[in-house]
């Protein structure tokens, strides 16, 4: 069921959606090449999209992190992960990345989170994390914006 009253942008202006799908693709290329797992990538775009509160990209990426090998009790408390001693430092530094990329905090609390995450990730590491958040934001406002159903 469509939203009503909402506009479908990515049908609006379908090339701007193939842009940023092209975008995406990249960004996972980019973080396979760094060494970033498909779990870790996933874990940033569940993080990101709990956050953005997007029923939609949830239904999708939420599978892929179960596919992906993530243990169902990992996944049913990442929203408390800071409370959650069973995430790796590799784990704990992207779910950081994703809340740091999604939330944007004042700049002191963003420097000492930032030192955080490149204590444990390489810089290609952060880098390509970062880009996954940036990714899954722009796709998460895509389909809120949109209303996209979750069938």
């Amino acid at each position: 069921m469509v939203t009503p009253g909402r506009l479908y942008i990515d049908r609006q202006h379908p090339l701007a959606y193939r842009s940023a799908l092209e975008f995406a693709d990249t960004v996972k290329q980019i973080a396979e090449e760094a060494g970033l797992g498909r779990d870790l990538v996933e874990l940033i775009n569940v993080r990101c999209s709990q956050i953005n509160k997007c029923p939609s990209c949830l239904k999708a990426h939420v599978p892929q992190l179960v596919r992906s090998g993530m243990d169902a009790v990992k996944i049913a408390v990442i929203p408390a992960w800071r409370n959650a001693p069973i995430f790796t430092a590799e784990e704990r530094a992207v779910l950081e990345m994703a809340e740091l990329a999604t939330e944007l905090p004042q700049a002191r609390d963003a420097d000492v989170r930032y030192d955080e995450i490149a204590s444990v990730l390489t810089p290609e590491q952060l880098s390509a994390a970062a880009w996954i958040a940036i990714a899954i934001n722009a796709f998460n406002r895509i389909s809120i914006l949109s209303g996209h159903p979750v069938k």
